[in-house]
């Protein structure tokens, strides 16, 4: 707007009345018509570093970057305002320090009463932050529209623009998709799903919408996308526009899907096989715990049969000693036997000598007699004598004819006892040496028996322990289930 002189004092008063104010709030500067500064506020000068008398006199150019005050543009902006014409707009200005600012000013020609040019005001504002900001925006803006496919909707999903990238990567030109709806870019069965309607309501309430698509491109090819719909927001905050943002992620898609096929495959093949190590260490350990019960009630019959075995030994130490007493009495009985024959023998010498003495009795007795026959009546007394010895030694005779037949029974029993007796020792030593074979043999099986008890002691032990390690197996084999299945899901998640 151009501020003119009036001529009613009223609203020379009201103009006056509104640059106060304005100078209030923003930054103000005064120029003659070449350019030359004649004054400036205090927010002008606190904006641009400088004091009142620094800068009158000067030229505008003081505030000016160097690579604009030598320009075309510059010199034809001073002479359109010398001409009179408005200018307006932001502008990169120089301050004190170097700093570079940016102003949003107006430059306003001031015209006499005569409608002579007499100066130009400018009102001004620092908008060096905010531009900044939208600079950092628009370089974000231009450094993703080169990396990324972008894409502008309306908030019925109508397509605005698309940038370079977007067209390369579905393969349409920009007039082929302009003004045509987003769903040409979507599997017929999803473009009337509810799904597909929620998300573009959620859109127009503003919300965000992110993640994996997948999308048709030009000629039906099957397209995959990391993708991001932005809703832009007015003033106010409400949606005006959406815009989205992709990278083509075809190739890791496929990549990931037949890894995905790769997993299962491979993670089939893991759980059957951890399925049949299942099955087997549960037959394991049920063949372990039905051989650990088996060995324990071998353990417990090896520690009977010991404790029988032992007691078989002592039974065969006290007949090998009973034995042992056997033997002695056989070898004294006959040598007792041995010496009552000599006895019977001796008798019967004895008894030779009796009959001996008894026939030699009876010749005395007949001569005795023949001699009293001859002496007659005188030799009667005699004959008496006579007849009586030969009695007594036909008696003698007699009863030594008895002594002789009970010893020779004697000697024929003592013959048969001693041969009995050695009968009996022969059996005895036979059994002697039976029980101390046997004696032995007993030590030997009762040594190999409390081996065995022992060994199988440890044997119940060992399958004890087996048993155990088998069940951390099967319980350790859970867990590398558990953990498979886990990473399965995991491998399932990286591959979607």
């Amino acid at each position: 707007m151009g501020f003119g002189i009036f001529r009613n004092d009223k609203h020379a008063q009201a103009e006056t009345q509104v640059a106060a104010a304005l100078s209030r709030s923003m930054a103000r500067i005064e120029f003659d018509v070449k350019g030359n500064i004649l004054w400036a506020n205090e927010n002008f000068q606190k904006a641009m570093g400088y004091s009142l008398e620094e800068v009158v006199g000067k030229h505008h150019s003081m505030f000016v970057p160097e690579e604009i005050v030598h320009s075309a543009e510059y010199q034809s902006f001073w002479k359109k305002l010398g001409n009179g014409e408005f200018a307006s707009g932001a502008f990169p200005r120089k301050r004190k320090n170097g700093e570079l600012v940016w102003l949003e000013s107006t430059y306003n020609p001031v015209f006499d009463d005569k409608g002579k040019l007499i100066k130009v005001v400018k009102f001004a504002s620092d908008i060096t932050e905010r531009r900044n900001e939208r600079a950092l925006l628009q370089s974000v803006f231009a450094a993703i529209s080169a990396s990324q496919a972008v894409i502008e909707f309306d908030l019925e999903g109508k397509i605005l623009k698309a940038n370079e990238n977007f067209l390369s990567l579905l393969g349409y030109r920009l007039d082929e998709i302009v003004g045509k709806h987003h769903s040409m870019f979507v599997e017929p069965q999803h473009r009337n799903s509810s799904e597909y309607r929620t998300f573009w309501q959620n859109l127009n309430q503003g919300k965000f919408q992110a993640g994996q698509f997948k999308r048709i491109g030009k000629g039906g090819k099957d397209i995959w996308i990391e993708a991001t719909y932005n809703p832009v927001l007015d003033a106010v905050g409400n949606p005006i526009k959406v815009i989205k943002f992709a990278i083509d992620i075809t190739e890791q898609t496929k990549l990931l899907l037949n890894l995905k096929q790769m997993i299962d495959g491979n993670f089939a093949e893991i759980e059957g096989n951890i399925s049949k190590l299942n099955s087997r260490t549960a037959q394991s350990v049920d063949v372990s715990n039905g051989t650990m019960e088996l060995t324990k009630s071998v353990a417990v019959s090896a520690e009977q049969m010991a404790a029988s075995i032992a007691e078989i030994s002592h039974s065969m130490t006290q007949s090998q000693t009973e034995t042992e007493r056997a033997y002695d009495q056989t070898e004294t009985a006959n040598a007792m036997t041995e010496r009552m024959t000599g006895v019977v023998d001796q008798m019967g010498s004895i008894v030779e000598v009796i009959q001996n003495i008894a026939g030699q009795i009876n010749l005395l007795a007949l001569n005795a007699t023949i001699e009293s026959a001859r002496a007659g009546e005188a030799g009667k007394g005699f004959a008496v004598v006579a007849n009586e010895v030969k009695n007594l030694a036909n008696q003698a005779a007699r009863a030594t004819e008895d002594i002789s037949k009970e010893i020779t029974g004697i000697q024929a029993i003592s013959n048969e006892v001693a041969e009995a007796l050695q009968v009996i020792r022969g059996s005895v030593a036979t059994v002697r040496n039976d029980v101390t074979n046997i004696s032995s043999a007993v030590v030997q099986q009762t040594a190999v028996t409390d081996n065995v008890s022992a060994n199988m002691r440890n044997m119940a032990n060992t399958v004890e322990e087996l048993s155990r390690n088998l069940q951390v197996i099967r319980t350790t084999s859970d867990d590398v289930a558990s953990s498979v299945y886990k990473t399965r899901e995991a491998a399932e998640v990286l591959a979607r």
